[in-house]
């Protein structure tokens, strides 16, 4: 008997993204899984992003878009899950009737269990279908967050942190590794925090080291850490463990001491500065990547423009910039939100042109390296990589010019011949 096509669209960040591929391994065996396809399906699933207003926006839009379609009896069944689905769940049954069931942030077991009237077999899900080529893959190992910064509203979405058991992790790694995954990437809401909730202290060093062991993966990658609490131990590992990427990806939000301590982050401008110069001290060839917010209540030009100088003085390999949105349920919220959007939009575009020259200054520097790639993609004429320094989707990438074929998903080794803002050129060796 044919399964009916099941397609899950995926919005917002990579946690969302390793929710749907434990919730499409579960479903697997009714369904024939697709990810964020434009092709026809029964079955439609979205898992929506509540985080920032643009997100919002967006879930909304898609929510309505396939709403549609299943008015006109072009889909079967239309569920919501996700973050905005948590937060507004009364608010978008009472607006959109043609959903079949909206979600929250509940167990992927029981929206599986709903959607196939069985309960499925097992409490935790080891299992997945990728949504991402099979080279790579996102671990999360850990839900929730126990900061309360006051622009988040995470906390409020996922609630505190609640670390994955190492046995559950290492088992799902496992496999990963089985099914030819060479690239891990580790994300959390604050990876160094993992553990705390089971006995007070961090077990982020044991768990690497732990998942560094297992055979296949070559690189191992960490993503969204927090300044308070660091542990040198683990940028001591990175430092000497072959398989972890020198690479780290930590939202510092600012630099104002005064802005800073509204935000809630429990660090100052000398503490944060002094967190910057420790990593790359341990580390001096790590790429760091981080984000800003800009346009928080009580931003003054002055604010402003010494956080452009610490833009300049810190010399950030990777950085995005954000507007800030006032998120409902947050401290921030009731704050008097006194920079306006005109001016928040302004200063994106001066921080984000600074960055791009720190950028391309950097990406020069590498003009002659010969660098360890990974290749994600053929597109055109170019075969499109990344190296130790470059994460999926958000960074930098390398474009091969190659006189012969390349393996997608395998490494090779490139000398960068020219450098642009945001990619560079290479050559493969023989």
């Amino acid at each position: 008997m044919k399964r009916p096509a099941l397609n899950i669209i995926t919005l917002g960040c990579s946690k969302n993204k390793v929710d749907s591929e434990h919730l499409a391994a579960l479903l697997q065996h009714r369904y024939l899984i697709r990810h964020d396809s434009d092709r026809k399906s029964e079955v439609v699933i979205i898992n929506t992003c509540g985080f920032i207003g643009d997100a919002q926006e967006e879930s909304v839009d898609t929510i309505l878009e396939y709403a549609e379609l299943r008015k006109q009896g072009k889909i079967e069944k239309l569920y919501v899950t996700g973050c905005l689905s948590q937060r507004f769940k009364k608010e978008l049954q009472e607006e959109i009737h043609e959903v079949d069931g909206f979600y929250g942030v509940e167990s992927v077991n029981l929206i599986a269990a709903d959607i196939l009237k069985e309960t499925p077999t097992v409490d935790y899900c080891s299992q997945r279908v990728l949504s991402t080529p099979h080279h790579y893959a996102y671990l999360k190992i850990s839900e929730g967050c126990n900061r309360r910064c006051a622009f988040c509203a995470i906390p409020l979405i996922r609630g505190s942190h609640v670390s994955v058991p190492m046995d559950h992790l290492i088992e799902e790694a496992k496999h990963l590794a089985k099914k030819g995954v060479k690239e891990l990437i580790l994300i959390a809401q604050d990876l160094t925090y993992y553990g705390h909730d089971i006995d007070g202290k961090s077990h982020i060093v044991e768990l690497v080291k732990a998942l560094a062991d297992i055979d296949g993966f070559e690189w191992i990658r960490l993503h969204y850490g927090y300044p308070l609490g660091f542990p040198d131990e683990l940028l001591d590992l990175m430092r000497e463990h072959p398989k972890i990427c020198h690479y780290i990806d930590l939202p510092l939000q600012h630099i104002s001491t005064h802005i800073l301590k509204d935000m809630r982050r429990g660090v100052d401008k000398e503490q944060t500065i002094g967190f910057v110069t420790n990593v790359r001290k341990h580390v001096p060839d790590i790429a760091f990547r981080t984000t800003f917010i800009v346009g928080f209540p009580g931003e003054t030009e002055e604010d402003f423009e010494e956080l452009c100088q610490f833009l300049r003085d810190m010399r950030f390999e990777r950085a995005g910039v954000f507007a800030f949105s006032p998120e409902e349920g947050t401290p921030a919220y009731d704050m008097v939100d006194d920079v306006p959007d005109e001016v928040k939009q302004e200063r994106v575009d001066r921080l984000m042109a600074i960055q791009q020259d720190i950028s391309l200054e950097i990406n020069g520097q590498r003009v002659g390296r010969v660098e360890k790639v990974l290749v994600d993609r053929l597109e055109g004429d170019y075969y499109v990589g990344r190296s130790q320094y470059d994460s999926p989707e958000v960074d930098d990438e390398i474009l091969i010019v190659a006189d012969k074929e390349l393996q997608i998903g395998h490494f090779y080794q490139v000398k960068i011949t020219q450098a642009d803002y945001f990619d560079c050129y290479a050559e493969v060796l023989d």
